[in-house]
């Protein structure tokens, strides 16, 4: 949509606006099919628009999220208003600083912010079933044992096949690994809360040192550890196993204190909830870099790859695909 249509439709939709000139910037943001604009209305006063596809289902349920999640007080940015028609939001402008941006800071910095971040998703995963029950029926299909294989399927295809050229001879007998079929199953077997789904560095605003969640759209039922895994092995961000652990047990305790039983399968659900998130996240970036031509994405494979392959080396079964990791690291 060009830009002065969207500032026809900011006037339109905020007659308030009492300015002589909007200003509308594009932000560049990830490899979302969503395009956003910041508004820049005046010095102090700015908004972010988006503008979604309506074909995507997943994109339609942004708004109606957010809302749920600000009536359950977790932080996000406030909508000002939604144009379901024509696929635009307007929302609140939280900064353009997220979690990502203080990688380079002290942990005693650092560790503040991801304390935040992880007292925001907690709360998310301990809303009790009755409130979550309309919410899960409007919402994509859970982690189920086939999404599971779907995310390994992801990974053999767009990173080892696409990425790396292995040829599909030597790919199929490593994707038809009983212990992954396995694994799927056994993540699937345990009770589901609300997930964010993409809880990593780059979707967690910092603002007045206060986490704020973005990008929630695919939220759905699936494990917490899951949401867990994709913070604390973000390929974005390398933490160091002392900062891992200390951030695993802070959640730990978070849930012990909201009365939810943390029990001996926390360890296993984690590391395996990690080799799932870091396959998807590795697939996604053979798909967005070499098919997309979002090439930005390919630079966080190797990081990636060694996470999952130390990972996969302390999972039983995994053997084959642990030395062809080994190898192409």
């Amino acid at each position: 949509m060009r830009t002065d249509l969207l500032v026809r439709r900011t006037r339109k939709h905020f007659p308030r606006l009492d300015v002589a000139e909007i200003k509308i910037s594009p932000i560049q943001k990830g490899g979302s099919d969503r395009k956003f604009y910041r508004v820049q209305c005046s010095a102090e006063q700015a908004l972010i628009l988006v503008k979604y596809n309506l074909e995507r289902e997943e994109n339609r349920h942004y708004v109606t999220i957010a809302n749920f999640l600000s009536e359950h007080r977790i932080r996000v940015p406030q909508i000002y208003f939604h144009d379901a028609a024509e696929g635009l939001i307007w929302l609140e402008d939280l900064g353009e600083r997220d979690l990502y941006n203080y990688r380079g800071e002290t942990w005693l910095v650092r560790r503040a912010f991801y304390e935040s971040a992880l007292e925001q998703i907690a709360i998310l995963h301990a809303l009790p079933e009755s409130v979550c029950v309309e919410m899960k029926q409007l919402l994509p299909a859970e982690f189920n044992s086939e999404l599971y294989l779907w995310e390994q399927n992801y990974f053999f295809e767009n990173c080892l096949g696409r990425y790396f050229k292995i040829d599909k001879g030597k790919l199929a007998p490593l994707a038809a690994l009983p212990a992954l079929q396995k694994i799927a199953e056994h993540l699937a077997s345990f009770p589901r809360v609300l997930v964010h789904r993409d809880f990593q560095s780059q979707n967690i605003i910092i603002r007045n040192s206060y986490a704020y969640l973005i990008d929630f759209q695919g939220m759905r039922p699936g494990l917490a550890e899951y949401d867990l895994a994709s913070l604390l092995y973000d390929p974005y961000v390398d933490l160091p196993e002392v900062e891992r652990s200390e951030l695993a047990g802070y959640y730990r305790q978070l849930q012990i204190e909201r009365g939810i039983a943390i029990n001996g399968d926390f360890d296993l659900k984690l590391r395996l909830c990690a080799m799932q998130r870091l396959m998807q996240a590795l697939g996604a970036y053979g798909f967005l870099g070499l098919v997309k031509g979002h090439k930005h994405f390919l630079k966080h494979v190797p990081a990636a790859l060694k996470s999952l392959q130390r990972i996969v080396t302390e999972t039983d079964g995994l053997t084959q695909l642990a030395k062809t990791l080994r190898e192409l690291a």
